[in-house]
């Protein structure tokens, strides 16, 4: 460090301020620049496991989620990565196919790495190991998903006022008998999406038996086409869906196809995230967009927040919190006026 701040002309204390992410701020941008120049021309590369040793911090992070080839996800996790990196953490990630066993072997796993705390994805209403985490005093921080006794900070979509948007955009076309493709039950996003869709229907004065709801076991293409198949032999007098997420609206897609039925033409649809391509779905997709990549940068900076707190030994306790950020519909061809091709 001496030769990178001698090289660059500034003191010692002023080249490790620029060099570490979390104080870099501080130093003036081209006091900064000049020190990185410096340290590029030297080779030197900060040494983390002594800036560890001095904090008694990893300035790593574990994130558990459920499926990473679920295309909801790549996007929080570069909301996450570009926040924890700014801050000179890194983020370790761990894909638990959501399989409760493979979750806790990867917690453990992360928790034995000396990961300063957790940024979760797979939380369930009922959730064993998340409570067991709050008991031990682990730092986590909830992201999509939560759990039904909140112990943990969390960071979502406003789910209940997307759907809201979902219904009344159809009621509005004049649809009057909808239905709601639901996500698994074990999902607080479910319940929560499921919950709005009948109180939006009730605001639209419209009776439970036109607002028929049919579970999907999973949040996939595949459930959701079982789902669809299931409410068409139940409801068939159904002329819109909403559908727990953009995947089960591909499989309701893939239903009707195989029935012979037109989108919009016989049913309208709306999806859930405004995932990647869904612009590219035939028809391309009206849905309600999250801001994923947002989801991900709150949950890391909800969680780097706690870690600072804690580390004052006069601070209070940091408290559980929602974090709900604005949805949108974004309206495009799979959805019109009851019975217009």
């Amino acid at each position: 460090m001496s030769d990178v701040a001698r090289l660059a002309g500034v003191h010692k204390a002023t080249a490790s301020r620029a060099l570490n992410p979390s104080t870099s701020g501080m130093v003036n941008a081209d006091t900064a620049q000049r020190v990185r120049a410096a340290a590029a021309d030297l080779g030197f590369t900060p040494n983390t496991a002594a800036r560890s040793l001095r904090t008694n911090r990893s300035f790593t992070v574990g994130v558990l989620l459920p499926d990473l080839t679920n295309p909801l996800f790549p996007p929080v996790v570069r909301g996450i990565e570009d926040v924890l990196t700014a801050a000179g953490y890194t983020a370790l990630l761990a894909n638990t196919d959501n399989d409760p066993a493979k979750e806790r072997t990867r917690f453990d796993a992360l928790r034995g790495r000396q990961v300063d705390g957790f940024i979760v994805g797979t939380a369930r209403r009922e959730h064993p190991l998340l409570e067991e985490a709050h008991a031990a005093g682990v730092s986590v921080v909830l992201v999509n998903r939560t759990t039904d006794r909140r112990l943990h900070p969390w960071v979502s979509g406003d789910d209940a006022d997307g759907v809201r948007l979902a219904v009344e955009h159809l009621t509005g076309l004049g649809h009057r008998t909808l239905a709601h493709l639901a996500g698994p039950q074990t999902m607080s996003t479910s319940a929560t999406r499921e919950r709005a869709f009948r109180e939006a229907m009730h605001a639209a004065g419209l009776p439970p038996l036109r607002a028929p709801v049919v579970a999907a076991d999973a949040y996939t293409a595949q459930a959701g086409e079982r789902a669809a198949h299931a409410l068409f032999d139940r409801h068939p007098g159904v002329t819109a869906i909403c559908a727990g997420n953009d995947l089960i609206a591909l499989g309701a897609l893939r239903a009707m196809r195989r029935r012979g039925m037109d989108c919009p033409g016989d049913v309208s649809l709306v999806g859930f995230n405004d995932m990647r391509f869904a612009d590219e779905f035939q028809p391309p997709l009206t849905t309600v967009r999250v801001p994923h990549h947002a989801l991900g940068a709150e949950a890391a900076r909800l969680l780097l927040a706690g870690l600072e707190a804690a580390d004052g030994a006069d601070s209070p306790p940091v408290l559980p919190k929602t974090v709900l950020l604005p949805v949108r519909l974004i309206v495009r061809a799979s959805t019109a006026a009851p019975g217009d091709v």
